[in-house]
């Protein structure tokens, strides 16, 4: 059962405002569903729509981040919980600990950076988390559209496709999350090399 959800998301203050509100409201109903929240720590961006109106909403939200980037002033100070990290390393390791599901809001490197290696992770069979892809605006068509050229090419296996939940509205987000049930999976070589 999934208790606690990673929000990885754009820190961005600079963004069209569709992108804002969708945040907002996947931030409330995380809230509304009793799910806690795990984030970047930060109040900026998509991530902060989504934190801070979760946090108004009664959740429990736990707060990762850098020291170099705590050292900015940038984190929020209504975290439940704040752990500090000495690296971006460390601090997927801390939020994929915490975390028993992720959704990817809209975001620049860093998120992309981030829901790829849990996806690997999950390939491998290191977690079998539920993970999320929030499409707001269509955001995630062309990266959709490239892992499916990856498997298409043989670059991954077809079963590859059902690591990861495209979600168009936070709505259908929260719906796939509340009824994720884990595949029993054991690796072997045939996880990664069949095709």
């Amino acid at each position: 059962m999934i208790s606690s959800v990673c929000i990885f998301a754009s820190s961005s203050n600079y963004l069209e405002n569709g992108y804002y509100k969708q945040a907002s409201e996947l931030g409330k109903l995380l809230a509304d569903n009793s799910f806690k929240m795990v984030y970047g720590g930060s109040r900026l961006g998509i991530m902060w729509a989504c934190a801070g109106i979760f946090k108004e909403n009664g959740g429990t939200l736990i707060g990762v981040m850098p020291e170099k980037l705590n050292d900015c002033g940038v984190s929020a100070k209504i975290c439940d919980e704040f752990h500090l990290t000495s690296g971006m390393r460390e601090r997927k390791a801390k939020m994929d600990e915490l975390s028993d599901a992720v959704i990817a809001l809209p975001g620049g490197f860093g998120t992309l950076e981030e829901v790829s290696e849990i996806i690997v992770q999950k390939q491998l069979c290191y977690n079998n988390k539920a993970i999320v892809f929030l499409n707001t605006n269509g955001f995630y068509d062309k990266l959709i559209e490239f892992m499916d050229e990856i498997i298409e090419q043989k670059f991954a296996n077809k079963a590859s496709r059902n690591l990861y939940y495209v979600a168009n509205t936070p709505q259908d987000a929260i719906e796939y999350l509340k009824s994720y049930k884990p595949e029993t999976r054991v690796f072997d070589k045939e996880i990664v090399y069949k095709r």
